[in-house]
């Protein structure tokens, strides 16, 4: 008889910070850059597919565009799959359909049949891929997760670099035909980063408390599990989260799909112009892990918002500056400082929504906050692309997304500081780590955090140590209430 597999309730298990969790977090690694870096890499077959059925360049780009869509808009449904079939079944099946998306589209006869296959079934296949794995480095990381967090998202700029070159080496020698056939078996990987996700296994128990607790289970009335929990709306921490990062996707993805055309119109050529992306990603890489490095220090935890906060701003910052570029050099420098905001703010969206909801909640609350940055993203772009159209300057373009993306900084921050106030009775309510987990620990020992000690005689001996450490590491949000 050996301990109960836990996925649905992953609280009642220690996280292990380690072990197996490692394989977890190799296979995160590897979800996160398909999942963001594939709808970019397609797009080195868009002059073969506009060759191939005579359409346009907008045509092609609505395949990412749609993968994109089915990456995030699809996150209430990979809620439910998940909460009623756990991670690794979703998963397993996730993979099986961004594979066989590819394999269908390299046999399409139309535009619109590779819409379907690449952009819905590919793109489903690799949402249901995306948010399991958020989930389950979740569950197997707490106080390394800052940390898991950062090496899990620099996923997204190594793909990038490694698919993009793949992409233009296979429709080279074997034509998109046989390079759509190709990434199609390598999706299958997903398949088998599915299979790393197996479930926490909670403590072996006697064979006859194991009993006891089945029969007391028997005995209970077995509530109805939520299949897509709702109630995170009522945390104002969410709501706060979720408005400032829809605000923020307006203009995040804006800069990299605009900089090499705005270095284009300056007359650089085209490989040129192209390196700024490879600058871009190759400082991104480095910063993903730097900067859950830093979050993950004792003294920056606790405040991972203000920090998430600044990263915002600071990509905001840089789009402005950038709209200010006459030169190469200047969007060279551009690239430099928007790969290093734009790392940071990768590594720390998903670790402050974690904080913000707790493990229980996060799948849903995950779910919800893809649907809402879905419709976002889809009118980013656009919107910016149409204001190059009236305007034809790109300063504006890069001022309206700056702008954007300043202004989801100020609404996170100003968010927290004045409308998520400590009560006396409820010091650090949401965070699970940091300080707030030495304040779990005090709440769990006699005497509101005092040590004691049983002496031979039976008289208990009280120590302050306990409350003095929580005091001075900020768990604490009233001595008085907790003596």
């Amino acid at each position: 008889m050996g301990g109960a597999v836990v996925d649905d309730e992953p609280s009642d298990v220690k996280a292990p910070d380690g072990g197996w969790g490692w394989a977890v977090l190799a296979g995160g690694f590897v979800i996160t850059g398909f999942s963001y870096a594939f709808p970019k890499a397609v797009s080195v077959f868009f002059k073969e597919l506009i060759r191939e059925f005579g359409v346009g360049y907008s045509d092609c780009a609505w395949i990412s565009s749609i993968l994109l869509a089915m990456l995030y808009g699809t996150g209430p449904l990979c809620s439910v799959l998940v909460n009623k079939f756990g991670c690794r079944p979703v998963m397993m099946v996730g993979g099986l359909f961004a594979s066989l998306g590819m394999i269908l589209a390299s046999l399409a006869t139309s535009i619109i049949h590779i819409y379907l296959c690449t952009g819905v079934i590919t793109g489903l296949g690799l949402a249901l891929n995306f948010q399991p794995s958020l989930i389950m480095l979740n569950r197997y990381f707490s106080e390394k997760r800052p940390l898991a967090n950062g090496l899990s998202a620099a996923g997204s700029p190594v793909a990038l670099c490694c698919l993009s070159p793949l992409g233009q080496v296979l429709q080279y020698h074997y034509g998109w035909r046989g390079g759509f056939l190709i990434l199609g078996g390598l999706l299958l990987n997903c398949c088998a980063c599915g299979a790393l996700m197996r479930p926490l296994v909670g403590p072996k128990k006697p064979q006859d408390q194991e009993l006891q607790a089945v029969d007391q289970a028997e005995k209970k009335p077995n509530p109805q599990k939520k299949l897509l929990d709702f109630s995170v709306f009522k945390d104002r921490g969410f709501l706060i989260y979720a408005i400032a990062a829809s605000i923020m996707v307006l203009g995040l993805f804006v800069p990299p799909v605009f900089v090499v055309s705005y270095a284009k119109e300056m007359g650089n050529e085209d490989t040129k112009s192209a390196l700024l992306l490879t600058i871009l990603g190759f400082v991104d890489i480095f910063a993903r892990p730097t900067c859950g490095l830093i979050a993950g220090m004792k003294w920056v935890r606790p405040r991972c918002v203000y920090l998430f906060s600044f990263a915002i701003l600071f990509n905001g910052i840089t789009d402005v500056v950038s709209s200010q570029a006459t030169d190469y050099p200047g969007l060279v420098v551009f690239c430099i400082f928007f790969g290093l905001s734009y790392g940071m703010v990768g590594a720390l969206q998903f670790e402050v929504l974690m904080a913000i909801v707790g493990t229980k909640k996060f799948s849903s609350a995950l779910g919800l906050v893809l649907l809402m940055e879905a419709i976002a993203v889809l009118v980013g772009p656009p919107g910016a692309g149409r204001l190059l159209d009236t305007t034809h300057n790109y300063m504006h373009v890069f001022l309206l997304a700056g702008c954007e993306v300043i202004l989801a900084s100020i609404v996170i921050c100003l968010g927290n500081f004045l409308c998520i106030k400590k009560k006396p009775d409820e010091p650090e309510a949401h965070l699970e780590n940091g300080a707030p987990a030495e304040m779990e620990k005090l709440n769990s020992l006699p005497e509101g955090g005092k040590t004691e000690s049983e002496q031979p005689d039976g008289v208990r001996v009280f120590s302050g140590k306990a409350m003095e450490g929580a005091e001075k590491s900020g768990g604490v949000g009233n001595p008085e209430t907790a003596l």
